[in-house]
């Protein structure tokens, strides 16, 4: 009896499918989430003084994981926006995209064949975007599948945040309705809180703030503003060498004030927006979970780099202090264990190599970037232990920056020699890079670099410098740095065998 029943057992095995062994197992979505100049010190999550009210992100990173030095690797191009974008999309350095000067030395022809949509596509992913238009990368832009970008900064839901949104939702419905079974990818933009920064109404007034228009008046004083930045200023200490740079002089309702009124009405507009970005981000998320995919999506949420709005007397991205130089990055997705934070040493160059190992696809031969999958795995906390940065869109060489654990240098070498500068700072101690001009009663809260007892430290951080900007075909050099035989920048930069004997360049 027990023997013909076992033989019943075994035949029925023979004819179910063992579905479990068969089926390969369900690929994860990615939502990439990207906002327009955004400084990490805006968001409670790295802010906790912060006024900004973004439920929605703060969920991201309570149910995900936080990065603390996230950092886009830097412009030639007042145009940050630009060079930063081609870098999200190839993995490339920055030294070595096909806008730059070198490209024709550095970067491989074709290369939007290899750019994030081109890769997931191939991959079998459906892919989607919605984003600004304009200083970007419209090559690798075109390459996903569906795409629907518009820059849309007005106050009201057509005109703002919202339509985006709206792109992202109807994209979902009709995977819904048609039953699409491939995984997504969709990267989905915003045009704000770029500026002009035109909020609607009522989040305009939750933060006291208005669109000035008004050039002569200051705008209203208004007790619900946003309390200035902890290391605003009312004029940056010397010349930063890009003389009538479009964000230090001519963004509407603030233009070349630096005065309290001024700066606190923005960081209301600039904080409207933002918030209006959180209801929108909630929205899709909420739908994700309608549709039970939530559970299964990667979702990353950062900003093409950050801004100023009156921080160290700035307002605009073209600088290497840490508001500006550093990004938000939170990621929640599988496996990620949720309400984790580490330093993680990441530059947005590594989100395609890093979505190409979640999705288990292979990163293209041209990505340059590294994954930072084993950390979002608890695997480790860092990606790299130095940090390169460099603006120089104004007047040239322009400022280059160089971190290593605590340790942060900037230098200036700008308007034809006229400036030349050098700052360091112990981030441990002087987290929001104070300067002799704030006034702190602390010798440790300012800029160390002509401080004896640091030369050592100083004479250390600008040789990593050096080996940063070689090791990265970085084809200008400083005023106190050998010229390593560079030609002049352009098209055709090489560097050529250094010459024995010649002096320095003070500028190329």
């Amino acid at each position: 009896m027990k023997a013909s029943l076992l033989l019943v057992v075994l035949a029925l095995a023979s004819v179910i499918p063992a579905r479990a062994a068969e089926d390969p197992p369900k690929r994860s979505n990615i939502l990439f989430i990207l906002v327009d100049d955004q400084s990490p010190f805006d968001l409670k999550v790295y802010n906790p003084a912060s006024e900004l009210e973004a439920p929605n992100i703060e969920r991201l990173a309570a149910e995900g994981m936080v990065f603390d030095a996230a950092y886009q690797m830097g412009s030639f191009s007042g145009a940050v926006c630009t060079p930063s974008r081609h870098m999200i999309m190839s993995g490339r350095t920055v030294w070595h995209l096909p806008i730059g000067p070198g490209a024709k030395n550095h970067c491989p022809p074709m290369l939007e064949e290899n750019t994030l949509g081109a890769v997931f596509n191939r991959a079998g992913y459906a892919t989607m975007r919605t984003c600004k238009q304009g200083n970007s990368y419209p090559a690798a832009n075109k390459q996903f599948t569906v795409v629907h970008d518009a820059t849309k900064r007005g106050g009201t839901d057509e005109t703002g945040s919202a339509w985006h949104a709206e792109q992202v939702l109807n994209y979902l419905k009709n995977r819904e309705s048609t039953k699409e079974a491939k995984p997504f990818l969709i990267y989905y933009g915003f045009s704000h809180p770029h500026d002009t920064r035109d909020g609607k109404p009522e989040l305009l007034a939750k933060y006291g703030a208005v669109n000035h228009k008004d050039k002569v008046n200051l705008p209203p004083a208004n007790p619900k503003q946003p309390a200035l930045p902890i290391n605003y200023l009312p004029k940056h200490p010397f010349e930063h060498g890009h003389p009538g740079l479009r964000d230090e002089v001519a963004v509407s309702g603030v233009w070349e004030k630096r005065d309290e009124r001024t700066i606190r009405n923005e960081l209301g507009r600039e904080f409207a927006c933002s918030e209006n970005i959180d209801i929108q981000v909630g929205r899709v998320l909420k739908k994700l979970e309608e549709m039970g995919e939530l559970d299964n999506t990667y979702i990353v949420y950062t900003a093409d780099h950050g801004m100023a709005i009156g921080r160290h007397g700035l307002q605009g991205k073209q600088n290497l202090y840490e508001h500006t130089w550093r990004v938000p990055l939170i990621v929640k997705g599988p496996g990620i264990k949720a309400g984790t934070r580490v330093p993680g040493n990441t530059y947005l160059l590594d989100t395609l190599a890093t979505l190409c190992d979640l999705a288990s696809v292979p990163a293209p031969d041209s990505n340059e970037g590294t994954s930072f999958k084993p950390v979002l795995e608890g695997k480790g906390e860092t990606v790299r232990e130095v940090l390169y940065g460099v603006y120089n869109g104004g007047t040239k060489p322009g400022m280059r920056s160089v971190r290593k654990g605590d340790w942060k240098l900037i230098k200036y070498d700008v308007l034809d020699g006229k400036v030349r500068e050098t700052q360091l700072f112990n981030l441990a101690e002087n987290p929001n890079e104070f300067l002799k001009e704030h006034g702190k009663n602390d010798p440790k809260l300012t800029n160390l670099a002509d401080d004896p007892a640091y030369a050592e430290k100083r004479k250390e951080m600008e040789e990593l410098l050096l080996a940063e900007m070689r090791r990265l075909d970085d084809p200008w050099r400083l005023w106190d740095q050998p010229d390593d035989g560079l030609t002049a920048p352009g098209p055709e930069a090489t560097a050529k065998k250094p010459k024995k004997g010649r002096k320095p360049k003070t500028a190329p």
